[in-house]
């Protein structure tokens, strides 16, 4: 039997909370150098802010709004080899306020001329740690289909995309809606159908193809993207279908979940949903913020889940996280692999 290579998820992933200062702060802890990092005030209505090392320090998105990349001079400044340091800006630092930064580590350098590798037709470049399964890939839009390299050697099972010099929405590819179908990050909208995003095709082991939309190929338009396949004992994307009631549906990890990042896709005000092992360390987890909305973090026993040692299991009826007969999607991240990489089993909650 294989079991994972990953036996120690915090090298790869990690979440860090911490409290505003209101001058330069320096947030260590996270036990590697990230090359992701999203951030959201938790005690206040801010912006949700992301910020990677393939566009560069003090370069913003902000997952809550469609708006073109900002560079915003105090905001995330400087990436350090266990941490972040932000500035003053509001959404990063208040004097006093609560955030969660969340942080995903790829590391490797990588870039992908199309006409010389014949990968791909569109040229690429950005981040890849290929043993956890992540990407960051930058790219530019052509306005035709293309196919995309992403350096993974696997296929990814979420793709979320977002154009820097433009005001379209952010596209979610998820494997469990299949090649046609497309989420918007920055709002609660259910699954949508179009060609135009993911040209109806499945990524593979080496490209993601693209539509001709603007929210994935507007000509000479910049794009950042972010990809994830499938780690076992890591990282999973899947979907579950919500039953309605408090003795809820259980979805198997093979890992107990340090994150966990879901969506009701049939309801057009289903909004996604953010939870961490870091925010509620004992069970059960209720702390929300939602990606699409800039809203202080809830905290409500309607929408309980429960992170168990090998997946999570809904404590709920509400319609946000178990409603019946709705397919939820997720993508989960591990504090603990079920197992070790020599069969070993963990203890975990």
């Amino acid at each position: 039997m294989a079991y994972t290579v990953i036996d120690k998820p915090g090298e790869y992933f990690n979440t860090v909370l911490y409290t505003g200062t209101g001058s330069s702060l320096a947030n260590t802890g996270v036990g590697f150098q990230p090359d992701w990092v999203w951030i959201k005030g938790r005690s206040g209505a801010t912006e949700h802010v992301l910020t990677d090392s393939v566009r560069g320090v003090t370069k913003e998105l902000s997952s809550n709004d469609t708006g073109a990349e900002e560079t915003v001079a105090q905001g995330l400044t400087a990436f350090g080899t266990d941490g972040f340091t932000v500035g003053t800006d509001g959404s990063y630092n208040t004097g006093s306020a609560t955030y969660t930064s969340w942080n995903w580590k790829a590391g490797t350098a990588f870039s992908n001329d199309a006409s010389s590798t014949s990968v791909g037709s569109i040229d690429s470049a950005g981040s890849v740690n290929t043993d956890a399964g992540f990407s960051i890939i930058s790219y530019t839009g052509t306005g035709s289909n293309g196919t995309i390299a992403h350096g993974l050697g696997s296929v990814p099972k979420m793709i979320i995309v977002k154009n820097r010099d433009g005001t379209q929405g952010w596209g979610v590819y998820h494997a469990s809606l299949g090649n046609t179908k497309y989420l918007q990050l920055n709002a609660s909208a259910a699954v949508g159908t179009a060609s135009t995003f993911w040209n109806n095709t499945t990524p593979t082991s080496s490209v993601f193809s693209i539509g001709t939309s603007g929210w994935m190929n507007d000509s000479s338009n910049k794009y950042i993207a972010y990809i994830f396949s499938d780690v076992k004992g890591y990282q999973k994307s899947g979907s579950f279908i919500g039953n309605g009631n408090a003795n809820g549906s259980y979805t198997h990890l093979g890992f107990s979940p340090a994150f966990l990042f879901l969506k009701n896709t049939a309801d057009s005000g289903g909004n996604w949903q953010l939870f961490d092992n870091k925010r509620d360390p004992n069970n059960v987890a209720n702390h929300r913020l939602f990606p699409s909305l800039s809203n202080a973090e809830s905290t409500d026993a309607d929408n309980n889940i429960d992170f168990l040692s090998n997946g999570f299991k809904m404590r709920t009826s509400n319609g946000d996280t178990n409603s019946n007969g709705v397919t939820f999607i997720y993508y989960a991240v591990a504090s603990s692999p079920f197992v070790t990489s020599t069969g070993i089993p963990t203890t975990a909650r």
